[in-house]
């Protein structure tokens, strides 16, 4: 079943077939992954054939797996989306890394994700740092509600505060941050390359920037987050893959650095405040 179902997706050129055919069919078995495996002997009934059937051909025809599923792995957790919320990316894992780098030596007391979507960076930076509070905030409620099921998911919803609301005016004014994080909308609009699925799937405000300004989000997060960190705090922005090149002017002003994810691309624009005078 999974060999019809992986011929079926590469036919319909999907790119992660195989993935994709063994994560549906084990969904439509009521198993994981590895137990899919470990019972690729047990006889199916038309019923789960045909609830297979029916995921692999919307899977056919773009839908992501992770809404079929109803949930995407993130950092080692698993994270519930659906429509209407940004299906999350493992290249936004470099900016957890990063984040965590940054409070070994000082855990922050406050974190901010702008442009929550699903949560992902507000919980795993909250599981990270157990004693800070995080503001998450994005623009459309439907995202935050599978934000706040994801917060209660992992146990920190006393400690994520969701708001909802463009940019920085959903928090308070004062409140002043040791970290900041974001994944804006970054893809013009007119961009061929990306996946047909995604842009008839995932919601269109969490993926594309204003038309004719693709640094729009990353230019505006300089201008509000910044005066909002505490003196030492960073704010992480990740990065489309051909935007650091348009940030080149940036690169040698102080408290700005680029760093490149695992496939060498420049993934996550880095801005620190000086630290306060001892």
């Amino acid at each position: 079943m999974v060999a019809r179902s992986r011929a079926f997706l590469d036919r319909k050129g999907i790119a992660e077939a195989r993935l994709d055919a063994e994560l549906l069919v084990a969904h439509a078995l009521g198993l994981d992954r590895l137990h899919l495996f470990l019972e690729l002997d047990r006889p199916v009934v038309e019923e789960e054939v045909a609830r297979a059937r029916d995921l692999l051909v919307r899977r056919g025809k773009g839908e992501p797996t992770a809404y079929l599923v109803g949930e995407r792995e993130f950092y080692g957790r698993p994270f519930r989306v659906g429509p209407g919320v940004l299906v999350p990316r493992p290249e936004s894992e470099l900016l957890v890394d990063l984040a965590r780098e940054r409070g070994e030596a000082a855990p922050p007391d406050r974190i901010l994700d702008v442009g929550t979507g699903s949560g992902c960076l507000a919980i795993s930076l909250a599981l990270a740092f157990p004693a800070a509070e995080v503001d998450a905030v994005d623009i459309s409620e439907a995202a935050l509600a599978f934000a706040l099921d994801n917060a209660r998911l992992h146990g920190v919803e006393e400690r994520v505060h969701l708001h909802v609301g463009d940019g920085l005016a959903a928090v308070p004014s004062a409140t002043r941050y040791g970290l900041a994080v974001s994944n804006p909308p970054y893809v013009d609009p007119a961009d061929e390359a990306l996946d047909p699925g995604v842009r008839a799937f995932e919601p269109a405000e969490a993926l594309f920037a204003p038309a004719g300004h693709p640094d729009y989000w990353v230019e505006r997060l300089r201008s509000e987050v910044v005066p909002r960190l505490v003196p030492g705090g960073s704010l992480l922005i990740e990065l489309g893959y051909d935007q650091a090149a348009r940030l080149a002017a940036w690169k040698d002003e102080p408290g700005f650095r680029v760093w490149p994810d695992l496939a060498g691309i420049e993934r996550v624009l880095e801005i620190t405040t000086p630290a306060r005078a001892t």
